[in-house]
């Protein structure tokens, strides 16, 4: 067994708590999905079935791509970075709706995730330099 020497910078770790705190808040929503498909009077069952299965999928993919990264797996940066990115729409989306008190926090966190998978410790950490 090895032991890598040097240690996860904070830059990474905090990357992979808020990637796992996502993970946790879809969980979450696609929960409540299930639940409302579930409950649901009158559906157009497919697309509930896309949505909900969607929402387990983003999931999965969060916590897997934060797992990913803790163990120092240098390609599950850019996915990880894409789905931060995804969230500028999102949350641009939600302000024009009216909701900004959610769309500006959102926007706020997909960027911040970006920089900290892109900033030097994390870098260098993934073996990018």
């Amino acid at each position: 067994m090895t032991i890598d020497s040097a240690p996860i910078p904070v830059t990474l770790r905090w990357a992979v708590r808020l990637l796992w705190a996502e993970a946790v808040a879809v969980g979450l929503i696609a929960a409540w999905l299930v639940w409302a498909d579930i409950t649901a009077t009158t559906t157009d069952l497919a697309s509930a079935l896309l949505v909900t299965a969607f929402a387990i999928g983003g999931a999965v993919a969060l916590w897997a791509l934060g797992r990913a990264l803790l163990r120092r797996r240098a390609g599950a940066r850019a996915p990880a970075i894409v789905l931060q990115l995804m969230l500028l729409p999102i949350g641009w989306f939600m302000i024009q709706a009216g909701l900004g008190w959610l769309g500006v926090p959102l926007m706020a966190l997909g960027l911040g995730i970006a920089w900290l998978l892109v900033s030097p410790p994390t870098t260098r950490a993934l073996g990018f330099e």
